[in-house]
């Protein structure tokens, strides 16, 4: 059982320097979590508390049940896969993937079969006898991933693997990740910057910031009913849009400089009793849009217009702020054009200008 379990784990650095602030979390066996946050979040620095890199100043790990929070990384049962690959220039791909278990006294005929196993499951069979200078960066990836399935660990720690590689080819190994995963059924303990990968992986997200966990979710939870203003801004691509402005009463409505949308009864409950008080509306790109269909106009003056093919993507002017919109590929205005726009009215977030904490 790979089950994860973190107990009321701080990491204070230099004294004073808070990196992970009193984490309770627990990744369910064979599940694909991925722990997600800006750099300097703390969220490397709870991967090498799960791997035994690094020691709490309080609290406790578990893996399987067991508590491992002195125990050596040696002996927790992990398999770790780095940013930077970590491959041994001077050895064969073979070598490589082989040399954990030389070191744990396996016998060479099991040694040849977990190596030659590994090596068809990421289709790398053809590059045993090759030294890694002679490997492209998506091949140098597969055999860090090799080297790592040869363990077959309770749990395998990924610290931002996909980093070094070029956009089409993180599209592809992301696709194999997942397959990987689904093929070996063993817990992954993800570490990202990158939302598209924690959304497009992760069965489950943990969302951090200055060293706090502030959602778990599965994806489309963490994407529709964000907690706060900062998980609702960092997850999506693109982001979020943000307007200021106030609720007011009879009728309910969002009021801000240069926009005024009525709501609707969704709202009432939680807003109506925030009359005349500041709230920060939020709306997501794809949810503004040219369709009227008994929604109210909101007049935008056209910034940017960037022709994606499959869709545009709009930076419109709205009072002093600048809108992000995702529409369709034949809705094409010209910078400097006026237009009218349409917020969908049930897909709006509202948010405390000063806890940050999403109203509704």
């Amino acid at each position: 059982m790979g089950k994860v379990r973190f107990e009321g784990v701080t990491r204070v650095f230099d004294g004073n320097v808070t990196a992970v602030d009193r984490l309770d979390l627990e990744v369910a066996d064979r599940e694909f979590f991925v722990l997600v946050g800006p750099s300097g979040c703390g969220k490397s620095t709870t991967l090498r508390l799960l791997a035994g890199l690094d020691e709490p100043t309080r609290g406790a790990v578990f893996i399987a049940e067991r508590e491992v929070t002195w125990t050596e990384p040696k002996d927790r049962d992990i398999a770790m896969v780095f940013q930077n690959y970590a491959l041994y220039p001077h050895m064969s791909v073979f070598e490589n993937m082989a040399f954990a278990l030389k070191l744990r006294r396996v016998k060479k005929p099991e040694i040849r079969r977990r190596v030659q196993d590994a090596a068809k499951i990421l289709g790398i069979e053809e590059l045993l006898e090759r030294k890694p200078r002679a490997l492209s960066g998506g091949q140098r990836q597969r055999v860090a991933l090799g080297r790592a399935i040869v363990r077959d660990p309770q749990v395998f720690l990924f610290d931002e693997p996909l980093s070094n590689l070029d956009a089409k080819l993180r599209v592809g190994m992301r696709a194999e990740l997942a397959r990987l995963h689904q093929r070996l059924e063993t817990t992954v303990f993800y570490v990202t910057h990158d939302q598209v990968e924690a959304m497009t992986l992760g069965q489950r997200i943990g969302v951090m910031k200055d060293g706090r966990l502030l959602q778990v979710a599965d994806p489309l939870t963490l994407y529709n009913r964000p907690v706060s203003r900062f998980v609702a801004g960092f997850i999506g691509s693109p982001p979020m849009n943000f307007l200021e402005g106030r609720v007011e009463p009879a009728p309910l409505r969002f009021v801000g400089e240069g926009i005024t949308l009525a709501l609707g009864e969704r709202y009432a409950r939680p807003l109506a009793p925030l009359g005349g008080r500041p709230v920060t509306l939020g709306v997501r790109p794809e949810s503004i849009g040219f369709d009227a269909a008994g929604r109210q106009p909101v007049k935008a003056g056209v910034e940017v217009a960037e022709l994606m093919g499959n869709e545009t993507i709009l930076y419109l002017k709205v009072g002093p702020a600048t809108l992000i919109a995702r529409v369709p590929p034949r809705f094409a205005p010209k910078p400097g054009e006026a237009v009218e726009l349409y917020f969908a009215p049930e897909e709006l977030h509202f948010f405390d200008p000063e806890t940050e904490a999403a109203l509704a």
